[in-house]
Formats: structure tokens, C-alpha cells, sequence
């Protein structure tokens, strides 16, 4: 009878052996080896990695941020740090009644970003008049409102009997929550915002204008904010429950060191050692953004945009739609 051996010194196909046979050597090449199969040449199965480059760069992608805070803290020009471009929508010279909603409002702008052939539509949406009255009780109800819209009309889409092939995606990825640079503890109003909205969305808490603190305080003030967060058991991102492989562990516990980001935005440039960076001058220098020795917006640049983007994209399908959407059909199939 032939040998099952695979014979290394012949690379002719052999003769067409009996149907018992081929049915004997069947489990022998599906049954994978400990190591995995090894090539003895070139297929080109690398080329799928080009393939979906490709696809991607003509179908483009979608990330949908979101900025609260006081007003006066900086959120239009950080978002127009981060994207170097005027992406945020900034009133031009408003009123009095204007300057202070007397609600919380949600204003969202979109633009198409392309940079090197890839194109990204980002939306951006402000919520003006958060924490500026005198009693703010339940401001957070807007907006968690709008996010689980956003859930919802997603929702609707996905449920249809005719799917769009690609559903339009208005889902907030990641929600960026600015501190007031008091140098204190956290106030009643951040923690119990981050308590609602980490559990239906990525929250990334910030430090705005950081440059008004010093070192000394700026380290002292990280550090209070994380106990509080600690004490009070909220969870934002990266969520330590999510992390799935040493590597990613690693990687986000370094990131979780230095939650919340101290940062400053800028949207002009200077002229520092005969190069243009972005950065605030003052009286005694130049504050350079982009600078991790002045502050920390190169970080949080990396987490939002170069390292966790697809992250936080993944997270909020997976993890925060998956757990409204399971809410929601149980109780449409409820008694």
C-alpha cells in the first residue's frame, strides 16, 4: 500500500489514489498541528490585509466625539488641536442671552477629513450651557438622552427586513469630560456625570487649561481625582473589564497612569528655535501643545486617534449599543 508520509523529494502531483484513500488522508491536512501549517512557498494570503486597505479608503470611515464641560474650559479649540483644522462649530460674537443657554443644548457639526487618501467624516458635538447655572440638577438628562437616540435610530436601522448595506453610524465613540483646573477634589457635578454616562458610553476625562496649574499641583491634583474615581467606583476608558491580552493590559495600564490628560489646546502657531509649532504665548515663553515636557495633549491625541480609534469604535458596538439593544428587545418582547 502507498505510504500516508508526505513525500518532501517530489514536487509532481502523485497519481490519483483510490476514493478509500483519499478519505484516510482527509483528516491529515484539516487537522491543524500544533504549530500551524508551514508553506513551502508563496500563496499570498498577506494580500488581504491590501484588499481591505483598499476597501477602506474608498468606503471611508465614521467617529463621532463628543465634548462636555463648562463653558470658557476650551472644548472648540481642543477639538481644533487635535484634527488641526477648524472642525468645531464656535459662534461668532452671540448675545447676551445667547452666551448662557439656559438649558444644556447639543449642537453637532460634521465634516469629511481626508489625509492621505483615507477619509474619515467626523461629527463633532458640543453641549453649551453644561454646568453653568446656578442649579444644575439633571443637565446630564440632555444628553444622555441624545446618545441613546443615537443608539435607537441605529437600532431601527439594523431591525429592518431590507438592510442598508452600510447603516449610517451617529453613535457617540467617545465622550471627552473636561475638568476645571481648580486643583481641588472632584465637584458633586463631574463625579455624578461620569457615573451616569461611563455606563453608556467611553469617557475620557481631561484636565482643561492645565498651564494655569504648576507641576507640584498638577500631580497632586491627578492624584486626587484618581482616588476619587477609585472611591466611587467609575469606570472610564480604557475599562480595565475589556482588556483582552497581556499585551493590551500593559499597554492600557500605562494609559490608565496618566488619566486625566493635562492638556492645553491652541489653534495658532509660533515660532520657536526656527520651527512652526502650536502653541499659547505668554510673558514668559511659548506654551508648545504638541511638547510632552508642557503637557499632556500629545497622549490624548495617541489614545483618541492613533492607537485606541478603532477601540473606542469597537467597545461602543460590542459592549454600550450591545447592552441597550438587548434592553430594548427584551422589553418590545416583554409581556
Amino acid at each position: 500500500g502507498s505510504s500516508l508520509e508526505p513525500q518532501e523529494h517530489s514536487m509532481e502531483p502523485p497519481a490519483a489514489p483510490p476514493e478509500e484513500e483519499e478519505e484516510e488522508e482527509m483528516p491529515l491536512t484539516a487537522a491543524p498541528g500544533p504549530a500551524g501549517c508551514q508553506l513551502f512557498g508563496y500563496v499570498g494570503i498577506e494580500a488581504v490585509l491590501d484588499q481591505m486597505k483598499i476597501k477602506t479608503m474608498k468606503m471611508g470611515f465614521e467617529f463621532n466625539i463628543m465634548v462636555v464641560g463648562q463653558s470658557g474650559l476650551g472644548k472648540s479649540t481642543m477639538v481644533n488641536t487635535l484634527f488641526k483644522s477648524k472642525v468645531s462649530r464656535k459662534a461668532s460674537q452671540p448675545g447676551q442671552e445667547e452666551r448662557i443657554p439656559k438649558t444644556v443644548q447639543l449642537q453637532s457639526v460634521t465634516h469629511v477629513i481626508e489625509e492621505k487618501g483615507v477619509k474619515m467624516k467626523l461629527t463633532v458635538t458640543d453641549t453649551p450651557g453644561f454646568g453653568d447655572q446656578i442649579n444644575n440638577e439633571n443637565c446630564w438628562d440632555p444628553i444622555i438622552k441624545y446618545i441613546k437616540e443615537q443608539y435607537e435610530r441605529y437600532l431601527r436601522e439594523e431591525i429592518l427586513i431590507t438592510r442598508k448595506r452600510k447603516i449610517p453610524d451617529t453613535r457617540v465613540h467617545v465622550c471627552v469630560y473636561f475638568i476645571p483646573p481648580t486643583g481641588h477634589w472632584l465637584r458633586p457635578l463631574d463625579l455624578e456625570f461620569m457615573r451616569r454616562l461611563s455606563k453608556i458610553v467611553n469617557v475620557v476625562p481631561v484636565i482643561a487649561k492645565a498651564d494655569s496649574l504648576t507641576l507640584e499641583e498638577r500631580t497632586e491634583f491627578k492624584q486626587r481625582i484618581q482616588e476619587d474615581l477609585k472611591a466611587h467606583a467609575i469606570n472610564v476608558y480604557p475599562q480595565e473589564d475589556f482588556d483582552q491580552d497581556p499585551d493590551d493590559r500593559a499597554l492600557n495600564d500605562r494609559i490608565r497612569e496618566k488619566i486625566p490628560f493635562a492638556v492645553v489646546g491652541a489653534d495658532q502657531e509660533h515660532q520657536v528655535n526656527g520651527k512652526r509649532v502650536l502653541g499659547r504665548k505668554t510673558k514668559w515663553g511659548i506654551i508648545e501643545v504638541e511638547n510632552p515636557a508642557h503637557c499632556e495633549f500629545a497622549l490624548l491625541r495617541d489614545l483618541l486617534i492613533r492607537s485606541h480609534l478603532q477601540d473606542l469604535k469597537d467597545i461602543t458596538h460590542n459592549v454600550h449599543y450591545e447592552s441597550y439593544r438587548v434592553r430594548r428587545l427584551n422589553e418590545s418582547n416583554g409581556p
